[in-house]
């Protein structure tokens, strides 16, 4: 089975790094055009760089743009489309992991999560779909994570700003069918990326990368974690024409490691 995606144009937030980047990269490898959307100029426009070495003629926009922001949201989706077409499809993935105790997390970080990860998502759904309406052909993507089915303890205020944003993909995909507009979320499990780098490189013990990867994924009934690239496997699947009628899931990427279906 081929997957292409020729003449697609796609919109990314978190694209600079990790899981945007790899789906930025299977996106272009399978023929669409990509907008990445992140707020570091200078990982931009390595990752723009990288891609376009590796795929000649590949059309890559890098915008800078806080998309927790409305003004940033607003940038990003008439800057994508004024360098790349109208958006056909849109991965909301900007955000980090954001937990402890309930009663240590003020209201600056819960409405700073929300917006980066909640309204982020619905202002630029906002912005792409009445073009995705208007020429019957969307797909929008939410990568949330597995604590929005099983929110844990201390999983504050992360796992409350995914599980809205499942039940936001719920309620888009019963909007969007009738417009063949098909809206699914991918929950993350413990997936190599910039952040799980990041937790490494804080880690005290000083173990090597591989070492650490090793522990990590004992937890994990596959027993290992995951790679960018099988995360970003199922992206372009889901984008393309060959999952014409899958909408209003909410798929586990996780190794088997959560306990709901």
């Amino acid at each position: 089975m081929q997957i292409r995606l020729d003449g697609r144009v796609a919109l990314i937030t978190g694209g600079s790094k990790g899981l945007g980047l790899a789906i930025a990269t299977h996106f272009v490898e399978s023929g669409a055009s990509v907008a990445l959307v992140a707020r570091g100029d200078e990982a931009l426009a390595t990752a723009k760089a990288g891609i376009t070495a590796k795929f000649q003629g590949a059309r890559v926009a890098a915008i800078s743009a806080d998309v927790g922001t409305a003004e940033g949201c607003a940038r990003a989706a008439a800057t994508a489309a004024a360098e790349l077409g109208p958006i056909d499809i849109l991965v909301n993935n900007a955000g980090t992991s954001q937990r402890g105790p309930f009663m240590k997390v003020d209201d600056a970080l819960w409405q700073a999560d929300l917006d980066l990860k909640l309204f982020a998502a619905i202002r630029l759904t906002r912005a792409v779909w009445p073009g995705m309406q208007e020429r019957r052909w969307g797909r929008i993507i939410n990568v949330l994570n597995t604590g929005a089915k099983a929110p844990a303890a201390q999983g504050a205020p992360t796992a409350v700003s995914r599980a809205a944003g499942m039940a936001l993909t719920k309620v888009l995909a019963g909007e969007g069918a009738p417009h063949n507009i098909l809206v699914n979320g991918m929950l993350v499990g413990i997936i190599e990326s910039d952040q799980w780098v990041r937790r490494h490189a804080a880690d005290p013990r000083g173990i090597s990368w591989e070492d650490w990867k090793a522990e990590q994924g004992k937890g994990v009934p596959l027993g290992r974690i995951g790679k960018a690239e099988e995360f970003a496997s199922l992206a372009t699947f889901l984008a393309s024409e060959n999952a014409g009628y899958i909408t209003g899931t909410a798929i586990n990427v996780d190794g088997g490691r959560s306990p709901v279906v």
